[in-house]
């Protein structure tokens, strides 16, 4: 693609926008009304996500996770143009993204249950 032509859609092309500058204020609109959901939720603290429990974690903490995946995908797919890239790049940019994410996540909960488990019954012992 050359300098100067760019995809002003997002949404896979459901949202569209004539020029740049208003796609970067859409882009910016939707980043800042994550955002503020994200504050909102972590403000109060709703008592029917703190309670639920998926995959050894509160809704409300994978709800924040995936609320800051959106907003990395679209901070990177955007501002950093890595629409413009061929699919290749773009491919291993997501995929490295989503294993380490994922690893993390697991790193998270297993140390996390870890703590707890120690915090809460005393000392574990494993054998090896």
């Amino acid at each position: 693609m050359a300098h100067n032509q760019h995809n002003l859609a997002i949404f896979r092309g459901n949202l569209k926008f004539k020029s740049n500058i208003s796609k970067i204020w859409g882009v910016f609109i939707l980043l800042s009304i994550v955002t503020i959901i994200e504050v909102v939720l972590g403000i109060f603290r709703p008592e029917s996500l703190l309670g639920t429990s998926f995959l050894a974690m509160n809704l409300l903490n994978w709800i924040f996770i995936l609320l800051t995946i959106v907003k990395a995908y679209y901070i990177t797919w955007d501002f950093m143009h890595m629409r413009d890239e061929s699919s290749g790049l773009r491919r291993t940019v997501v995929w490295s993204g989503v294993f380490l994410i994922a690893y993390f996540v697991a790193l998270i909960l297993l140390e996390g249950d870890y703590l707890y488990e120690t915090l809460t019954n005393g000392f574990i012992k494993t054998g090896f």
